[in-house]
């Protein structure tokens, strides 16, 4: 990804110097193993890890070789060689390549994964901190856009802690998935080289042993880890939809932080643009780009092909990458999210009560009205105060007053019976047990 949307410490994982330190790990752990098993001389191990241990790769060097060789493994063995000298021969002993390539990627993916579980930490950590402060908070809840009954702005930051809440628990899921390591050999055999050196180099790198290989590591595993950073993306992309769409000029009840010196538009001063939560959409997307390719990887030929090699070496590090930042991004936008109480009354109340039709509507069935009856009623007084909208954009019409006047209506409800359909806090009782649903006891 380009330094834009990276940050250091994911960036780090990706790095050419961090990929040959595992491969080298990975190599020397086997000697090790190896060594117990009495394959080669322990201190031909010792002088690996010695040698190689206290060596920095020579990037330009490792391309140099292969750049003559075609074969980034043998080229990286081959500076190993260098470094380590005659004892060198005991490496990548009755291993192939992809022991070697599919054991790291598996490696990169845990850390990359890690990452990612902090980050989350920190985004659900943020969305708590402002849902219990917006506990209470009365907006309007919308279906299709339009407005319908009320919530609190708290629960809309409850169900984005949830949401999220199980995003996490599925990337845990995904790291177990992916953490397995494969040192079997050509076709996953073992034919020349001892289940044993893969359970020692699996626990040493922190691993579960592949349980059967061919000669890579099976992608239905990649497939469902790539899948999941895929639904994270677009858990984000909700949450962000969401701040865009209040943030609009005409709604207006939450908007992105505005810092000092900050400019909108190179055109209009007058600009403050959802950009942070804009950016975040576009992102996700990126991540979920990754997903059919990742499906598409499981399929190889007998064994192995390579056919997925070209594929992981991008959406590897581009995935974690970017759904790093975008996580990092959507916390900073929730921590700093400026949110307007008074805005969201005004806009509910910009439709003259006709949030609380439901209302009316129960309680004309419970007082004898057929449902049908009771509909048409309080309908032929909801669309007078929609009209009124309609044509001024703010209700001159009072769907109370109209109910009041309704002689039908007032057949089978009294005055106070109305009166008390319109009482904000029936819409806001059950909130405590939602929190706790969420949240669990305070």
């Amino acid at each position: 990804m380009i330094p834009r949307y990276s940050r250091p410490e994911m960036v780090a994982v990706w790095s050419p110097e961090s990929k040959f330190r595992i491969w080298f790990e990975i190599e020397a752990h086997a000697c090790d193993a190896l060594a117990e098993l009495g394959v080669i001389p322990r201190e031909a191990a010792k002088t690996i890890w010695d040698k190689g241990g206290a060596a920095t790769f020579d990037i330009d060097r490792i391309d140099e070789i292969e750049r003559e060789t075609k074969h980034d493994v043998i080229a990286f063995l081959t500076h190993l060689a260098e470094i380590v000298g005659d004892d060198a021969r005991f490496v990548h002993q009755g291993m192939t390549s992809s022991d070697v390539l599919d054991t790291c990627f598996n490696v990169q993916l845990v850390k990359a994964t890690d990452i990612l579980l902090a980050d989350m930490d920190a985004l659900l950590a943020a969305i708590k901190r402002r849902a219990f402060e917006h506990k209470n908070t009365v907006t309007i809840g919308r279906s299709h856009g339009i407005h319908a009954e009320p919530v609190t702005f708290g629960l809309k930051m409850a169900e984005a802690y949830a949401e999220f809440d199980r995003c996490r628990a599925r990337l845990v899921n995904a790291r177990a998935e992916i953490a397995t390591c494969a040192i079997s050999g050509a076709v996953g055999t073992f034919a020349n080289i001892d289940p044993r050196v893969e359970e020692h180099v699996a626990k040493a790198m922190g691993l579960e042993p592949e349980p059967v290989s061919t000669q890579v590591i099976p992608r239905d595993r990649h497939a469902m880890f790539f899948a999941t950073l895929g639904v994270i993306a677009s858990s984000i992309e909700r949450v962000a939809t969401e701040i865009r769409h209040l943030q609009r000029t005409e709604v207006l009840e939450a908007e992105e932080y505005f810092s000092k010196g900050q400019k909108g538009s190179s055109a209009m001063p007058h600009k403050r643009n959802p950009v942070l939560t804009e950016n975040l959409t576009g992102l996700a997307r990126l991540v979920r780009m990754a997903v059919t390719p990742a499906m598409e990887n499981v399929a190889l030929w007998h064994e192995r092909d390579i056919s997925h090699s070209s594929v992981e070496r991008m959406i590897g590090p581009d995935a974690t990458v970017t759904l790093d930042f975008a996580l990092a991004r959507l916390t900073g936008v929730i921590d700093k999210l400026l949110v307007y109480p008074e805005r969201m009354i005004g806009n509910m109340d910009r439709l003259g009560g006709l949030v609380h039709s439901q209302r009316i509507l129960l309680a004309l069935t419970q007082a004898g009205s057929s449902r049908e009856d009771a509909y048409r009623l309080v309908q032929r007084n909801a669309m007078k105060v929609w009209n009124s909208y309609q044509v001024s954009g703010d209700s001159g019409v009072d769907f109370l007053t109209e109910l009041l006047a309704d002689k039908d209506v007032r057949k089978y409800l009294s005055e106070e019976e109305i009166r008390d359909r319109f009482d904000l806090g029936y819409h806001t009782k059950h909130v405590d047990t939602i929190f706790t649903r969420v949240f669990g006891e305070s």
